[in-house]
């Protein structure tokens, strides 16, 4: 589904991202871990066109940079970390902003595909009772739930995830999760998460990436990549002790 070739990415005289190749396929979710720093978010801004790059990005063979933003809207899809919120728009009517890709203009309305759209993202989501408040009064929790309802709602074949996770309690954390490993069931879907859990990069991931400094640490199925030598390089840590460590807390 996508295909990165040679992606290098670089600010001035720093290079973010160092000659990364990648391949995603259908049905995978692939997570991508590594200390702060190590490139992991700069990867999926490449891939929806938000920083500048050298290399390839292919969607299904086709040159991402050469895609019309309509219809990169329509197979690729983005929830990043945060969102400011400016203006006092509703929670629905942020959700709905996942459709436009799909509108005949600005000023048109929604279709009944559209709507129902809407009212599963918000129903999956648990934003439902929120859809008429302003963006301005929610909690962090609440703001990322709303736009990733709207992330459902756009209904993309590639779902991309920064630290999807990051501002919401653990019911939420389940619930997401859960609902990104029903998605995927669905033919011609496949998602890539940046994670700095490493529990959820095992719990929920068909495949990883390692990055470190910009590069390619190992990429694979999940237990080879998150073998303990390589968590070690890269974290300058012993991280299965760190974790045992903290799992014997609860025991």
């Amino acid at each position: 589904m996508l295909e990165i070739k040679k992606l290098t990415v670089r600010f001035g005289e720093l290079t973010v991202v160092d000659g990364l190749d990648l391949a995603v396929e259908e049905g995978q979710w692939l997570m991508i871990v590594g200390p702060n720093g190590a490139g992991k978010s700069t990867v999926l801004n490449a891939v929806t066109q938000g920083v500048p790059y050298t290399g390839q990005i292919l969607f299904e063979g086709q040159d991402v940079r050469r895609m019309k933003s309509v219809q990169r809207a329509r197979c690729i899809g983005m929830l990043a970390q945060s969102h400011p919120a400016a203006y006092s728009f509703s929670v629905e009517e942020v959700v709905s902003l996942g459709r436009y890709a799909y509108s005949a203009g600005l000023l048109s309305g929604r279709g009944d595909e559209d709507e129902a759209a809407v009212e599963t993202a918000l129903e999956l989501t648990g934003m439902r009772e929120q859809r008429r408040q302003s963006v301005l009064t929610l909690s962090g929790g609440e703001l990322q739930r709303t736009f990733l309802a709207q992330a459902f709602a756009q209904d993309p074949q590639l779902l991309l995830l920064d630290e999807p996770t990051n501002h919401l309690d653990l019911i939420y954390q389940k619930q997401v999760f859960g609902m990104i490993s029903d998605w995927l069931k669905r033919p011609g879907k496949a998602v890539i998460s940046v994670v700095h859990d490493l529990s959820l990069a095992r719990a929920c991931g068909t495949g990883a990436l390692l990055m470190d400094r910009g590069r390619c640490v190992a990429r694979g199925g999940v237990p080879e990549v998150l073998a303990p030598e390589r968590l070690e390089q890269v974290y300058r840590m012993d991280v299965y002790a760190w974790m045992r460590g903290l799992l014997s807390q609860w025991s």
